[in-house]
């Protein structure tokens, strides 16, 4: 069987590559893969990390919960009686100016963050109206229950030199930082040129 990367793996990677089997070194090993998820969903955001998820908004509601994980939007619109309608992106405040009384309804125009983890939404919607969100997410993080995720089915070098990078402060070798930072930039460089070729040969084909 081809090898694959799983959690249990890429700790003991870790581990074989920092020459380190202690405990206190042991204990910190999750928390560096935790690190390292976080940088990779904040610095490359590809194909495999976009989600699209349907909900509904409802009569007199203008806030409504981002999905768990979600990381950036890319999209939203809803479903009208005639037509499908994207919802633009805006900031809160020109919310707040354009649509001030929000128990006024009409049909939705608009999209905020209302903080990190809800949207908020202008005219408040005088309807339910079928929505659809398309968004980057985090993929569910590693642990000893959820051995694999994508990251670790398509990116497993730059998750392992991530998760290297973020254990050279606890280990204290500054000097493996510019290594460890140039192979995960180029599994990073990599993962992202693939990426923007898979997304011009899906345009192509969408063209003919």
């Amino acid at each position: 069987m081809p090898e694959a990367m799983t959690y249990t793996s890429l700790v003991s990677d870790i581990a074989t590559y920092a020459e380190r089997s202690d405990a206190d070194f042991l204990a910190q090993v999750p928390r560096f893969i935790m690190l390292a998820e976080n940088r990779l969903a904040s610095e490359f955001k590809g194909l495999g990390h976009i989600r699209v998820v349907s909900f509904d908004m409802t009569q007199g509601n203008n806030v409504y919960e981002k999905p768990a994980r979600w990381r950036e939007t890319l999209s939203m619109s809803i479903t009208t009686t005639s037509r499908k309608k994207a919802i633009k992106n805006r900031s809160f405040e020109y919310i707040q100016t354009y649509w001030p009384d929000p128990s006024l309804e009409d049909t939705p125009e608009y999209y905020a963050d209302y903080d990190y983890d809800h949207f908020f939404i202008g005219p408040t919607p005088d309807a339910t109206y079928p929505a659809s969100l398309t968004y980057y997410e985090r993929p569910q993080p590693l642990d000893d229950t959820n051995q694999t995720n994508w990251t670790t089915r398509y990116a497993p070098q730059a998750l392992l030199y991530a998760s290297l990078l973020e254990a050279q402060p606890f280990l204290k070798q500054s000097e493996r930082i510019a290594e460890f930072q140039g192979l995960y930039d180029r599994a990073v460089g990599i993962l992202s040129s693939e990426d923007t070729r898979r997304q011009s040969d899906s345009s192509a084909r969408r063209s003919k």
